[in-house]
């Protein structure tokens, strides 16, 4: 059977055939899919033996699931197929051992051999993704595979594989393989081994590079001129908001910038496409454990809300920031603030801005791109009508909420700006209506979930009885925040899911999972004995703004800390990794999540070590890594 055979697709879930170990291949024909059978987006969710293996029936699904089968290790999740090409461990599945894996290019003296994986390029036809196969038979003129997500065609007759791809091996031993699909690319192949003999070299970046420097550009005297635009409303309301056209409040900063190597932003883009992953598959084992899900903190009731959330809208994530430390010590991420974030607009426009303004030709801005590719993720959104912004009146949620109602308009969205609720009411057949008698049907906010569920524990006695989203001991047609959020009939950005991801009771949760892991800080839900032997944090699970954080050197011996509303809140507990100084300040940088990928990056800066919603933007640019020390 040939990659370029053309036949008729089995009907998606039809067993296509049997590979080794008696593990099935299956159609992923999407096309003909029974919504009937798989009613929700979880429940195209694939496990065995409560280890998820990856969406029904993708290639990387197969592959996970037959080396979980004959050979009990799998890979970390990935984002894309032909990422596997860069990995370079797995783990055993019981004691969570990590073996090694080496990757060899097409075209090695490494041959492939039974069991390895087959990867192919980002591209033609396994655009965007990639895609990856077993290996189940090795000879010098062929290989044939075993894999799902290609043709969908049941496999040749009393055959364990389900095709055949060309190879021949030169003079020199040299192993090729052969893409019959003449747009598509064969890397390689990925082998568990200890032997690194012909394996490709992962390039590692010089510590060096991943330290961030301070720079300021000269003083002119035209800077003292405005240079935001105050006739576009989410520039005006920021000029106002900020007393002036500045990124900075301090005015001696205000030629003051940070830059960062390319190979470092590289670094920071594939951690990021990584760590979305990572968080993803924590919060499902999240979901699929009550035991941990009560550790979040969440009102009983809104369980079986966030559930069904999880199950309906687990792809409808628009955007989020994940907050990292970067140095010469490492990249190590604090958390993801996926459910609701600041920053866009600095980072999106005003940087921008700022960089004509004081004419920065140093590198690139990597957040001139946050912008499109928020258009892009609305366009792909499922909003079909009017979508309602809904702010407090705040004056940084209402430039927020300003650039974001140009991002929708530009992906061709109708939306209104509505403060709190204002306006919003019950129409005769109880649906919410705005003030003009509009339908609220969908919704984007700027404040988090937990506002919504504060008021849910405030205005209920006993949230396990009392539905959320009901107008228990209010009048009749008088609203509450929760009874627009939580209504049935209103879809709201981002989804109530997200809930998890942002509180960090995750991060015990992800260092279970993936414990040692390179991006991630030691934490737990208890101070252990491995913690408390050196620095550590003290974080509420549910925060904002850098709020209630406490800093320890030693247990009882407090080297920084924040006030807040949070005290009362659980705790965890987590190694404690310093922001890096840079200049005048404690620096953290941000990256940007656009539906699942890299979207912007940007900086916060503080004198403190914590950083808060206090804390000043500034801007950064990227340049090469030849010109970091120029």
């Amino acid at each position: 059977m040939s990659d370029s055979q053309d036949k008729t697709p089995e009907k998606f879930g039809t067993v296509l055939g049997y590979a080794p170990g008696d593990v099935p291949a299956f159609s992923s024909d999407y096309s003909s899919v029974d919504a009937r059978l798989l009613p929700t987006r979880s429940s195209f969710r694939s496990y065995l033996d409560g280890v998820y293996l990856g969406f029904k029936w993708q290639c990387v699904e197969f592959a996970r699931r037959w080396l979980y089968v004959n050979c009990g290790y799998i890979f970390d999740d990935v984002a894309m197929a032909y990422d596997i090409f860069e990995l370079r461990s797995v783990r055993t599945v019981g004691d969570r051992k990590e073996l090694p894996l080496q990757a060899f290019a097409n075209g090695s003296p490494r041959r492939p051999e039974y069991g390895c994986m087959i990867i192919w390029a980002e591209g033609g036809e396994f655009e965007h993704t990639g895609h990856v196969a077993i290996a189940i038979e090795v000879t010098d003129d062929y290989v044939r595979i075993a894999e799902q997500n290609v043709g969908h065609q049941l496999w040749p007759a009393g055959c364990n594989w389900s095709r055949q791809i060309a190879a021949r091996v030169t003079e020199d031993g040299e192993y090729w393989l052969e893409c019959s699909f003449g747009d598509a690319e064969i890397l390689g192949w990925v082998i568990q081994t200890e032997d690194k003999a012909y394996g490709e070299e992962l390039d590692s970046v010089p510590v060096e590079l991943l330290n961030l420097q301070a720079r300021e550009l000269p003083a002119r005297e035209y800077q003292t001129r405005s240079w935001l635009n105050i006739a576009n409303e989410d520039e005006s309301a920021y000029v106002s908001m900020m007393g002036g056209h500045k990124l900075t409040s301090v005015d001696a900063d205000a030629r003051k910038f940070y830059v960062m190597s390319e190979s470092a932003h590289e670094e920071l883009i594939q951690a990021t496409k990584q760590l979305h992953s990572m968080f993803m598959q924590a919060t499902d084992q999240v979901l699929r454990h009550d035991h941990l899900l009560r550790r979040f903190a969440f009102p009983d009731s809104m369980l079986p809300k966030i559930k069904k959330s999880w199950d309906n809208r687990l792809n409808q994530l628009i955007t989020g920031r994940f907050d990292f430390s970067l140095s010469d010590k490492g990249i190590k991420v604090y958390e993801y603030n996926c459910d609701s974030a600041a920053c866009y607009m600095e980072v999106g426009k005003v940087q921008g801005r700022w960089a004509d303004h004081y004419e920065c030709e140093a590198g690139d801005d990597p957040g001139e791109e946050l912008f499109h590719h928020l258009v892009d993720t609305w366009k792909d959104s499922d909003v079909d009508g009017l979508l309602h912004i809904m702010q407090d009146d705040d004056p940084e949620e209402t430039y927020h909420a300003l650039f974001f109602k140009d991002v929708l308009e530009a992906a061709g969205k109708r939306c209104k700006i509505v403060l709190g609720l204002d306006g919003m009411h019950r129409d005769e057949a109880g649906d919410i209506v705005d003030e003009d008698g509009e339908l609220v049907r969908w919704v984007w906010k700027t404040w988090a979930w937990e506002t919504a569920l504060d008021q849910l524990r405030l205005e209920t006695d006993d949230d396990s009885t009392t539905p959320a989203g009901t107008n228990s001991g209010l009048q009749a047609g008088q609203l509450r925040l929760v009874d627009v959020l939580l209504n049935d009939k209103v879809m709201v950005y981002e989804p109530l899911w997200t809930l998890i991801p942002s509180n960090k009771a995750i991060l015990p949760v992800l260092w279970s999972m993936y414990p040692g892991h390179p991006l991630l800080l030691n934490t737990d839900f208890e101070l252990t004995e491995s913690l408390a032997s050196g620095p550590y944090a003290q974080k509420p699970v549910v925060g904002r703004c850098g709020a209630n954080v406490k800093l320890f050197s030693e247990p009882d011996q407090l080297l920084e800390g924040t006030a807040g509303k949070f005290e009362d809140r659980d705790k965890i507990y987590q190694e404690y990794f310093p922001l890096p100084r840079v200049g005048d300040y404690f620096v953290q940088v941000s990256t940007f999540v656009a539906g699942r990928s890299w979207a912007g990056t940007g900086v916060r800066v503080d004198s403190s070590r914590i950083v808060t919603g206090r804390s000043d933007c500034m801007a950064l640019r990227v340049v090469p890594d030849s010109e970091l020390y120029d």
